[in-house]
């Protein structure tokens, strides 16, 4: 938290000085009552003493002043807000390791599945776009906001050779400049999130991908999907998939993106449900002075309360 007008907490200093003026009217007030000489009169006149509660309305005051002051000095805060708008495109890795069933039933479509989730926790104003790649990359949806069109592109992927993870990025920023051209300027935020399970081994190379992803400034989150493990049965042979997690994280921290990792289902739908909550809002700094006032009114409407229950009076 940080104050856009600091040189007001100067007024708190003046709470040290209400504090001792209140010591010393306290002071004060215990020697006039000694003068009293007839103290078994004095039990009989005001038998009931409020004890520690007759500090209680200065001590409230005291806060609610605190509490004043700083909302006058107009405190700010990193507040969330929901996006209005926002491009997401999901590319997703059909290469032929993807049928792999380390992941049940099998990494493609475990991969479909938490997919279909994911469209149905984003908003709805959310355009959200999709593109597979294997040998080759190809816009299966370009950004839209009709669900049941992507419903089908998900439902319609199919494996291919090799995995061309430069070209899945590639493809992702074009569907993303040709949906955002129609903006101008005010295109809404974008980023990309690409699911695969191995190295690049076909198109160009994540680098320039990279390159071009820094350059339109959109973050292109990886998630690894898979297990060490892994392997698929090609020609009645075993061949082992393992996850290439190390390349994926690279590519996600060099365009300033997030690394997931994913073993299962379970866990590739918890990672989609994270990033639909990073991406569906953003961090704005806001005035927050109304906590602070709110917070005082109220006080000081409790402290009456007190005030009357207890000694029949407003302080």
């Amino acid at each position: 938290m940080s104050f856009l007008e600091p040189v007001r907490l100067l007024l708190l200093l003046a709470l040290p000085v209400l504090v001792a003026a209140y010591a010393v009217m306290q002071v004060r007030r215990g020697r006039y009552a000694v003068r009293f000489t007839n103290l078994a009169l004095l039990d009989r006149v005001a038998p009931a003493r409020p004890g520690w509660r007759r500090h209680l309305p200065a001590a409230a005051f005291l806060l609610m002043v605190g509490l004043f002051v700083t909302g006058f000095a107009r405190p700010a805060a990193d507040v969330r807000v929901p996006r209005e708008q926002a491009t997401i495109v999901l590319a997703l890795d059909v290469s032929h390791s993807m049928r792999a069933t380390d992941v049940e039933p099998n990494r493609l479509e475990g991969a479909k599945r938490a997919a279909r989730t994911f469209l149905e926790r984003v908003p709805d104003r959310f355009n959200v776009g999709l593109v597979s790649f294997s040998g080759t990359a190809a816009v299966v949806v370009p950004p839209t906001t009709d669900r049941r069109a992507l419903g089908a592109g998900i439902d319609g992927l199919r494996l291919g050779p090799r995995t061309a993870i430069g070209e899945g990025v590639l493809a992702s920023l074009d569907a993303i400049a040709g949906f955002g051209a129609q903006f101008g300027t005010e295109a809404p935020p974008a980023r990309i999130v690409l699911l695969s399970d191995g190295t690049n081994t076909a198109g160009r190379e994540p680098g320039e991908a990279v390159r071009r992803a820094a350059e339109t400034g959109v973050p292109v989150s990886t998630i690894a999907y898979g297990t060490p493990g892994g392997f698929m049965v090609q020609n009645g042979q075993m061949i082992p998939v393992p996850v290439d997690g190390p390349a994926l994280e690279r590519l996600a921290q060099d365009t300033g993106g997030r690394f997931y990792e994913a073993a299962s289902g379970d866990e590739l739908r918890g990672v989609y449900a994270d990033i639909g909550g990073s991406i569906g809002y953003r961090t704005e700094r806001r005035e927050v002075w109304t906590w602070f006032i709110g917070a005082g009114l109220l006080l000081s409407c409790a402290v009456a309360a007190a005030s009357l229950l207890w000694f029949s009076r407003l302080p």
